[in-house]
């Protein structure tokens, strides 16, 4: 929650060039917003401040992992789809929701009424944990783009800047925007 706080921030409190939809309409961009989360989680680690190996370790095993899991039950759930041969776990079965808290509980050591209610918002939010993981994809690209295209003038908070000062939107219309010169 706390990797979002900057984010929210410069959002809500940018009233010289967003209007008010602009900069309450975060939840409306999950991409956007959730995406500009793990971006910062895995800036944290690069910048140094997860020096500390149960720190990394934490933020891969309590964060990455479970991320990657909440993709598995998402498109699982939602395309009922079968558990593949070899996982070691209800094999060839459809995914369920009772399966879903299973492996949660199982596999990411969530408590069973915390699996129960990432399960329930999963069902509720089809494509939400995959919006997450694209969205800091989208991020990790734009900055390595303008990193490349800016070479040794390249400025990291300058960058950060700018991009928080375009607020919420799509995934797309953040790629171009980021992508043009300014």
């Amino acid at each position: 929650m706390y990797r979002a706080n900057l984010q929210l921030g410069v959002t809500t409190l940018n009233t010289t060039t967003l209007n008010r939809f602009q900069r309450l309409a975060c939840e409306l961009h999950p991409g956007h917003s959730e995406g500009w989360g793990l971006y910062a989680e895995r800036l944290m680690d690069e910048l140094g401040y997860l020096a500390d190996p149960a720190h990394r370790l934490g933020m891969l095993a309590g964060g990455q992992q479970l991320r990657a899991a909440r993709i598995v039950l998402d498109i699982g759930l939602h395309l009922q789809l079968p558990i593949p041969a070899g996982t070691g776990f209800h094999e060839g079965q459809r995914w369920t929701p009772d399966l879903g808290r299973a492996f949660l509980t199982r596999y990411c050591g969530l408590a069973p009424a915390f699996a129960g209610f990432e399960i329930d918002r999963y069902l509720g939010r089809p494509g939400q944990a995959l919006a997450y993981k694209l969205g800091e994809r989208v991020w990790l690209e734009a900055r390595e783009e303008a990193r490349r295209r800016d070479g040794a003038a390249f400025d990291l908070k300058q960058f950060h800047r700018r991009a928080l000062d375009l607020g919420p939107m799509g995934l797309d219309l953040l790629r171009a925007e980021l992508a043009r010169t300014g």
